[in-house]
């Protein structure tokens, strides 16, 4: 299954806990030996491998140890790796603000 946006968060969920599972597996290795290496608790993994929730620390915990942190890059780009960054050259935001309604725009003699 392709994730995107058109699923629900506990699809998403359950489709990144089945290709983890499957990961593990083929990694070879056992919930308690992974659970060794990471320091994350057997109990966790297998509520991920469930399809529940277990944190982002975790998650990373455990990605690393299977050798899968090389791709958590792609979870969130980097906005300076985009084409349009160089192109535009603009500062990064530091946040988005709302633009003000300015009521004394400049208008011609004739407008009321």
């Amino acid at each position: 299954m392709k994730i995107n946006g058109e699923l629900r968060e506990k699809a998403i969920i359950e489709e990144l806990s089945s290709r983890f599972k499957q990961y593990r597996i083929a990694y070879p290795m056992t919930r308690a030996e992974l659970a060794e290496k990471s320091m994350v608790s057997i109990g966790t993994i297998a509520r991920f491998e469930n399809g529940n929730d277990i944190g982002v620390m975790n998650l990373i915990k455990i990605l690393k140890v299977l050798a899968l942190d090389d791709k958590l890059d792609l979870l969130i780009p980097d906005p300076q790796d985009r084409p349009s960054y160089y192109i535009n050259k603009n500062t990064p935001k530091k946040r988005a603000t709302k633009r003000k309604n300015n009521d004394n725009a400049w208008k011609w003699g004739d407008e009321e």
